[in-house]
């Protein structure tokens, strides 16, 4: 939902009318058998409300410019890696790198979970290339803070490649327009063999990698691929996980792979 991005990255999608809910539990945290938080959305699919702080929305955050100055353009979530040190979001939000951080949890200014620099970045070469939609998603490192690493701040998502078409998933997004993260659950829907869509007002520019989550709590999507993300906030896209991204995945995720 944001194609480039500049010194100062504005969104470069306009934010209809739609009415944005503010929901007391937009999204529950459960624990399963294993220990691991799950899923589940009490609002009905389709409506779009603000994210309230949990274990869950903690672990996405917004990606700024330099710092908490220069302005968020993207959206990027905590995914399991053996240096417990990855983030996941779309390929088209890594242009600079070295000239961003990850800010996770953040709200109205605020960075309860800290500002964590981002040090390396794995794309994949159609991405490279092409810039080919169905590899518009990418895992990048961050830096330690305060001795350390943001999985164990944080926790981390697990990878849940090869979902059905119809899967139902939770969209967590930083719109560049608000100040607070925005949530939407529904049941993806098959556009093309390597794409998929969602249904959810308000997903605007700045809202591109925001993770797609199963009810296990397991990253099925980042919001880019098609248009990158969209060219309207109420349809959003994101490029099919499958062998390619899994293989990116342990590239990024696997000590010395």
């Amino acid at each position: 939902m944001i194609h480039r991005m500049l010194l100062f990255r504005p969104a470069a999608r306009v934010r209809t009318s739609a009415r944005v809910l503010v929901a007391s539990t937009a999204l529950a945290a459960l624990v399963t058998s294993t220990g691991e938080p799950a899923l589940s959305a009490p609002l009905p699919f389709g409506v779009t409300a603000e994210a309230r702080a949990s274990r869950i929305t903690d672990r996405v955050g917004a990606l700024f410019a330099g710092d908490l100055d220069g302005g968020h353009f993207c959206t990027a979530s905590v995914v399991r890696s053996d240096d417990h040190n990855l983030i996941a979001t779309a390929a088209h939000c890594l242009d600079d790198v070295t000239n961003t951080v990850f800010v996770p949890g953040y709200r109205d200014g605020r960075a309860p979970h800290g500002v964590w620099r981002l040090t390396g970045s794995y794309v994949d070469p159609a991405w490279q290339s092409a810039e080919d939609p169905d590899a518009d998603i990418a895992f990048a490192t961050v830096a330690p803070l305060d001795g350390r690493e943001v999985q164990d701040a944080l926790g981390g998502f697990p990878l849940r490649a090869a979902q059905p078409d119809d899967v139902a998933v939770t969209v967590v997004g930083y719109p560049s327009a608000r100040e607070t993260p925005l949530i939407c659950a529904n049941s993806t829907t098959k556009w093309s063999s390597t794409q998929r869509q969602i249904g959810c007002p308000e997903l605007s520019g700045g809202t591109s990698g925001s993770p797609w989550l199963t009810a296990d709590g397991g990253l099925a999507g980042v919001l880019g691929g098609y248009e990158g993300g969209g060219t309207v906030p109420e349809v959003s896209y994101s490029a099919v996980l499958g062998d390619t991204a899994r293989a990116l995945y342990r590239q990024a995720a696997v000590s010395g792979g």
